[in-house]
């Protein structure tokens, strides 16, 4: 019966091998229809040959886009995560890392309002501080996420971009580096968000977040401020519900037409009193301003933490949409405070 069972396993694999033999193959179609349409959209026939010479369809990238923590279908649980990302050796990498940097950091927060543990958080979350910024193909990794169906319009945004900064001199085709996602640098931005947010740090007139941290620090802050960050409210904190709660009378009526697992997790918003009326009590933490509206997020549903967030925390998810992510980001963040104060 040995054979017959190897056999079967043999005949199982089959289409999966297929399907992913049938992809690779319409690539290339994918890739000649892109070229045209890209030039019909203004970008210029040899931008488009250089930023895009030698991409390839990546198996790899599809699978790990279909298996994201918060948004993958699966069941996935926070602490599990958190206890991965949130580790001692962290959070002193980033104690010692940002040490020398801590006058730039101040000076980056008193000019954008975003606090210098978040930058530094999003820095470690990130690429662990500027080691680990991703080697895959950035041009065949975009390019295989644009030409899977799932996020094809917005990938497709992306490659734009891509070949507008190849064009414009900011990268070389042997620089384009990164994640799998198609992010890269130090503060692991998509093409169009560093077309649009990245910032020179350190003054001499690039926006270099492949090499200068100053430069991922000054960009992280900008991209925060202009995604809603305001000073002085920080993001919220892990909070203990009142006895007898009812979760439905602070449902969202309106279902999120975006990031829809991850929002689905959010409450409707209420100020700070309202909560503190309802009877919910901070944990380590002080109420901010009566008047600052706050969301219950509850990233593992009834079963598990639950914190009271403000609009800063939509602007931490703006980063990466994922509540497992903005949580850690914060949390981190409160483990680096300290360290980062005068």
């Amino acid at each position: 019966m040995r054979w017959w069972i190897l056999l079967c396993a043999l005949l199982l694999a089959v289409p999966a091998a297929a399907d992913e033999t049938s992809a690779a193959d319409g690539f290339p179609v994918w890739l000649a229809n892109y070229r045209q349409a890209a030039i019909a959209r203004g970008l210029e026939a040899q931008w488009v040959d250089t930023a895009l010479a030698n991409a390839q369809y990546l198996p790899r990238v599809v699978a790990l886009d279909r298996n994201q923590p918060d948004d993958s279908g699966k069941r996935n649980i926070f602490a599990d995560y958190l206890a991965r990302q949130l580790t001692q050796q962290r959070i002193d990498d980033g104690i010692a890392r940002s040490r020398p940097h801590r006058a730039m950091l101040a000076r980056i927060a008193a000019e954008t309002g975003v606090p210098a543990e978040i930058i530094v958080a999003i820095w470690g979350m990130e690429t662990s501080y500027g080691r680990v910024m991703g080697n895959f193909d950035l041009p065949s990794a975009i390019a295989t996420l644009a030409y899977d169906a799932r996020r094809e319009a917005l990938f497709t945004r992306e490659l734009d971009a891509l070949v507008r900064m190849v064009s414009e001199g900011r990268v070389s085709r042997d620089q384009l580096r990164g994640s799998w996602a198609g992010a890269f640098g130090q503060s692991q931005f998509l093409p169009s968000s560093y077309l649009a947010y990245a910032r020179d740090g350190d003054g001499d007139g690039r926006a270099d977040i492949w090499n200068s941290a100053p430069d991922a620090f000054a960009s992280i802050a900008n991209y925060l401020k202009e995604s809603g960050w305001r000073p002085g409210i920080g993001w919220g904190f892990r909070v203990g519900l009142p006895a007898g709660f009812d979760r439905e009378t602070v449902r969202n009526p309106e279902k999120p037409a975006s990031c829809i697992r991850p929002m689905e997790r959010h409450s409707v918003w209420l100020t700070a009193k309202q909560w503190r009326e309802r009877g919910f009590t901070p944990l380590n933490a002080l109420w901010p301003a009566d008047d600052v509206r706050m969301s219950l997020v509850e990233p593992d549903g009834a079963e598990g933490d639950a914190y009271l967030t403000t609009d800063n925390y939509r602007a931490l998810m703006a980063y990466n949409c994922s509540n497992f992510y903005a949580l850690s980001v914060a949390l981190l963040a409160n483990a680096v405070q300290s360290s980062l104060r005068p």
